[in-house]
């Protein structure tokens, strides 16, 4: 049976049905998500009450586990990672900026699966910019002084041992199992404009979430260039706003879009498991 696409109407975004998340996917089926998941860069596959090893043989069937740095997975798993905030828990809001997942990795993940184990009645959307989207709204001359840059990924902002999550962070009540290290001071590069490794369609890659620089230009300029670009790739009119509901499964493409999380459901535990594809 073919499974059943409702676009979300936004700039991004789609709902699949017609599908069980819950028993092996055929090749077709597989194939048939896949390029729905290409042309809408994030999916929702709601009613689909997954345990662990459905997590995972999803996410195997689009592809390889990912490398996930720095946070630790959940007990039992190697590759399952717990995004979770207490009902009465105080420290700040994880994952609150805009970023593409690990784009500071020689090869990051393509994808990134988010499955909804306990969420609250009201808050936690999550937001997604589209980047194909961006680009071919960018004005030719935003476009021009970014083409050919290559931008300088890190992960210290967020992971070092002074970073976000870093000392400071580990002193508070935070329930995530973050694990800072001095390996996120290591530096990638990638182009800023690129073309998607599957379809060939260009767009940003990657915003200052994980940006620190831009080669071969001077720091004053590269951070001008990019808070720009930040204020561009990031307006309304590319974003896609994500509504949560317990047991569904959302799939989104780290190569296409960005994503940041929101708050508003204090006072309830919110509890997702992640899995990364491949890149």
């Amino acid at each position: 049976m073919a499974i059943d696409v409702l676009t979300s109407g936004q700039a991004c975004g789609a709902t699949v049905t017609g599908v069980d998340l819950t028993a092996p996917l055929d090749t077709q089926t597989v194939a048939e998500i896949r390029a729905v998941w290409l042309e809408h860069h994030v999916l929702a596959f709601p009613e689909q009450p997954m345990s662990d090893d459905d997590l995972e043989r999803f996410t195997l069937a689009f592809g390889g586990f990912g490398d996930d740095p720095f946070i630790a997975p959940i007990a039992g798993r190697d590759h399952v990672i717990a995004v979770e905030r207490r009902a009465d828990e105080t420290a700040p809001l994880f994952a609150e900026n805009w970023h593409s997942d690990w784009s500071f990795q020689a090869t990051p993940p393509s994808g990134t699966c988010l499955f909804g184990v306990k969420i609250p009645p009201m808050g936690g959307d999550t937001l997604y910019a589209n980047q194909h989207g961006a680009f071919d709204a960018m004005p030719d001359d935003l476009r021009d002084r970014l083409t050919g840059k290559m931008a300088v990924h890190s992960a210290r902002g967020g992971y070092a041992p002074d970073g976000t999550y870093g000392a400071d962070d580990q002193a508070t009540d935070r329930s995530m199992d973050i694990r800072p290290s001095d390996e996120a001071m290591a530096t990638q590069l990638h182009p800023i404009i690129r073309e998607h490794p599957e379809t060939g369609r260009l767009g940003v890659f990657s915003c200052i979430g994980y940006i620190i620089g831009i080669d071969g230009m001077a720091d004053d300029a590269a951070r001008e260039l990019l808070f720009e670009l930040y204020a561009w790739q990031t307006r309304d009119e590319f974003q896609y706003r994500h509504v949560w509901q317990q047991d569904m499964l959302t799939m989104w493409d780290n190569r296409s879009v960005l994503h940041r999380a929101t708050g508003g459901y204090d006072g309830h535990h919110r509890l997702l498991h992640r899995t990364t594809i491949a890149g």
